[in-house]
């Protein structure tokens, strides 16, 4: 996992509140075991048409959308049913953090353990931002994760929660089997000084 720290990149609106990971991926791609090709299947009944052509109408297939890095989404996004497949498809796409007034419990700490960032927002810097992308949708915005901010287009500092463990592991690229794999000095010497103590119950 590439570490993050700073990073500015375009923005798209999905303003859509209660958006679940079955809208996110269909259930035909929880086959895959792995991230290749998973990107295919984002949002893929808004993203095409029954013929299996584009949408136009939807926001991520129209020009303004191209090389999009930042997914402005609605209120509860990644909520229903668990699958890690949902932040693998919109990180496979392009994403590299999505921004929204909140998230699912489950979506938010699996895209945090594959270095997808959610960032939380006010709803009043929410409704800003949309105001935003509605009259240029080629606003770009930056994001420091270190210091836990969000800069809007007009400059405006907007701060973000983060998990610290979470912070710490993304900032540093790594997972959490990466973070105690760190540890080994520190859990070998731990073991050396601390005898096992075998009890017998009788």
């Amino acid at each position: 996992m590439k570490p993050i720290t700073t990073f500015s990149g375009k923005a798209v609106a999905l303003p859509i509140d209660n958006v679940d990971t079955d809208q996110i991926i269909p259930a035909s791609y929880l086959k895959i075991t792995d991230k290749s090709g998973v990107a295919d299947g984002l949002f893929q009944a808004w993203r095409y048409l029954p013929d299996g052509s584009p949408n136009p109408d939807f926001p991520l297939n129209r020009p303004e959308a191209l090389g999009a890095t930042l997914l402005v989404a609605g209120h509860n996004f990644g909520c229903g049913s668990s699958r890690e497949h949902a932040p693998w498809a919109l990180q496979g796409y392009g994403f590299r953090a999505v921004i929204a007034p909140a998230f699912a419990d489950i979506f938010r700490n699996n895209a945090l353990k594959i270095g997808l960032l959610p960032v939380v927002i006010d709803a009043e810097s929410y409704h800003e931002l949309l105001s935003h992308l509605a009259e240029d949708p080629h606003t770009t915005l930056s994001i420091d994760l270190p210091n836990q901010l969000l800069t809007m287009p007009g400059g405006r500092l907007v701060s973000f929660p983060i998990d610290a463990f979470a912070r710490h592991c993304l900032v540093h690229g790594v997972d959490q089997l990466g973070f105690l794999q760190q540890q080994e000095a520190d859990i070998l010497t731990f073991e050396a000084t601390n005898p096992v103590t075998v009890y017998t119950i009788r």
